[in-house]
């Protein structure tokens, strides 16, 4: 987990936050989101410190794009994120009566796929901090499927409550990344979703294929699966051009492999899972975290490079 900030600290970012967030919530939605983009370009001039581990991300990422369309990608995700926060401020006037005006599926076929390979063992939902993944979230919830995420605490613990909050509205659980397996068992026992973003590097993991770099990877969505039979179902929040209106995109189950060796099949599974994940970013370049360590685990020799 990320060391947290102090409490001084916490009390200064979230009082900006929050004087920001109250700013834009005051703001008809599409004036919000558009004025959120603006934010986002002001944000990416005033990160400098996080810019060169972005850039660094982006020639492992693109080796063959010039520095100014990794520059192009970063200024893009930067506005992304701004229109994040300002949809985020605007998530307490969702409801079933107007979700489908800014979220609606695609792919709902695979996941009727899903539901009937699964006949009671809950679903494992794949996914990535991808575009407006809070939003997908809250749509699941109030669509009316029952949905668990599996939770990274944020650096700012009045930020995290926050958001921990709104995830929480319409039923959803929260479950510390650090939770037990049986707690995860329980929740597929018992039908539920469990959603869990594949895409940190992690201390204790296996080395996967990222962007042609191995990259240290949580096998825990895998060992779930093998375990339960549960199936994976990728899923992934596309924003439509610069409008306020998303797609989730739900790709068909991963087809899991089970063999002797099962560590083996471990990272062979979190690998087709990876280049699944790898592939929708390259989809929409300015919709993942460019600026997370994503290669900061290193394979044994290898020297760290951040």
């Amino acid at each position: 987990m990320a060391r947290q900030v102090g409490a001084v600290q916490a009390r200064i970012e979230y009082t900006g936050i929050s004087a920001v967030a109250a700013a834009v919530r005051a703001m008809p939605l599409e004036r919000a989101v558009k004025a959120g983009a603006g934010i986002g370009a002001l944000a990416m001039r005033l990160d400098r410190p996080n810019r060169p581990i972005a850039l660094k991300n982006l020639e492992i990422a693109f080796p063959e794009k010039t520095v100014a369309e990794r520059l192009q990608i970063l200024r893009a995700m930067y506005r992304s994120w701004g229109r994040m926060l300002a949809e985020w401020t605007h998530f307490g006037e969702l409801s079933r009566a107007n979700i489908e005006k800014v979220a609606t599926y695609e792919g709902e076929e695979n996941w009727t796929a899903a539901e009937e390979i699964s006949r009671g063992r809950g679903l494992l939902v794949l996914t990535a901090h991808y575009g407006n993944f809070e939003l997908m979230q809250l749509m699941h919830s109030i669509y009316g499927y029952r949905i668990a995420i599996v939770h990274r605490p944020l650096r700012n613990p009045l930020v995290d409550s926050a958001v921990c909050d709104a995830r929480i509205r319409f039923g959803n659980r929260v479950i510390p990344r650090k939770a037990s397996a049986r707690d995860m068992l329980t929740l597929l026992r018992q039908n539920w979703m469990l959603a869990i973003a594949l895409d940190l590097d992690v201390r204790k993991g296996v080395f996967v294929d990222f962007f042609g770099l191995a990259a240290s990877t949580s096998d825990s969505v895998a060992r779930l699966a093998m375990a339960t039979g549960a199936p994976v179902v990728p899923c992934f929040m596309v924003r439509q051009g610069e409008s306020i209106h998303h797609k989730l995109r739900i790709l068909p189950p991963v087809e899991i492999v089970r063999t002797r060796d099962r560590d083996e099949s471990a990272r062979e599974n979190t690998q087709r899972f990876t280049s699944i994940i790898e592939a929708m970013i390259r989809e929409h370049p300015d919709h993942w975290n460019w600026i997370h360590r994503r290669w900061k685990t290193r394979p044994p020799g290898e020297e760290r490079f951040y």
